[in-house]
């Protein structure tokens, strides 16, 4: 039997309610979803240098960009909206170097919610920092807890992907029930990336990159929903299928 393929997942800065001492953490949905496609997952801390970040990316056959706080403008050339929050510039710095490389070597690599915007950011692209100011003409995104007792499986709106898109392909579906927990979105993406899906009030839901074995973005978080969709399932299976072909063909290891 061949060895699963090795998922890495950065981690964020958190604080343990215990001792009150920071961490390096990551939600427990990714792990358990990796865990149940077949990978093996990796969490990279933040307090690395390049070379020893370089040394955990080549372990891995594939990446995981997870959701969390935001992206620090001045990474996209913006200054701070009011409702921008969360900022690590330390994860910033981690997880947009993991990407480019990732897209530079061909690695295949999964972006939910933040790392969706943080594989935006790291090609190039722009975001809106806040869709309730900044577009308000779109419909509510960010369904979460704390605003209105949401859970977070809770399907929130339609996604509709271009039927030519890998997505669609792999998913054998153009139209699905996803959730929302996000309050910024996709302004700009420079090419050759493509928008390849949008809600219903146009606002992107995902992207990828052509030409590129597993590059794709998801503005949801089908980590969330592995039980309850049968589309969030098929992503993580096609995500891990990839990175396990990836380890098969030597991975620079």
């Amino acid at each position: 039997m061949s060895n699963p393929p090795i998922i890495a997942l950065p981690c964020r800065h958190d604080v343990t309610k215990s001792v009150g001492r920071e961490i390096n953490a990551q939600n427990n949905s990714y792990i358990r979803a990796v865990v149940a496609a077949g990978g093996a997952p990796m969490l990279i801390p933040l307090e690395v240098d390049e070379p020893k970040l370089q040394t955990l990316y080549r372990l891995a056959d594939g990446m995981v960009l997870t959701g969390g706080g935001d992206i620090d403008p001045a990474f996209y050339k913006q200054t701070p909206h009011p409702a921008t929050a969360g900022i690590q510039r330390e994860r910033d710095t981690v997880e947009l170097t993991l990407a480019r490389w990732a897209i530079a070597d061909k690695k295949p690599l999964l972006g939910i919610c933040r790392g969706f915007q943080v594989m935006t950011v790291a090609s190039g692209g722009t975001l809106y920092q806040d869709i309730a100011t900044q577009l308000p003409k779109a419909g509510r995104h960010d369904f979460l807890q704390k605003r209105g007792g949401f859970s977070r499986d809770h399907l929130a709106h339609e996604v509709i992907l271009d039927a030519d898109s890998r997505l669609a392909k792999l998913l054998g579906e153009t139209s699905f029930l996803t959730n929302s927990l996000h309050h910024q979105a996709l302004k700009t993406i420079s090419e050759p990336f493509k928008v390849v899906g949008h809600a219903a009030d146009g606002v992107p839901e995902a992207i990828e990159l052509p030409d590129h074995p597993f590059c794709i973005g998801v503005q949801w978080h089908p980590e969330e929903l592995v039980e309850k969709t049968e589309h969030a399932p098929k992503l993580f299976r096609a995500f891990i299928a990839a990175s396990a072909q990836f380890a098969e063909q030597g991975n620079g290891k």
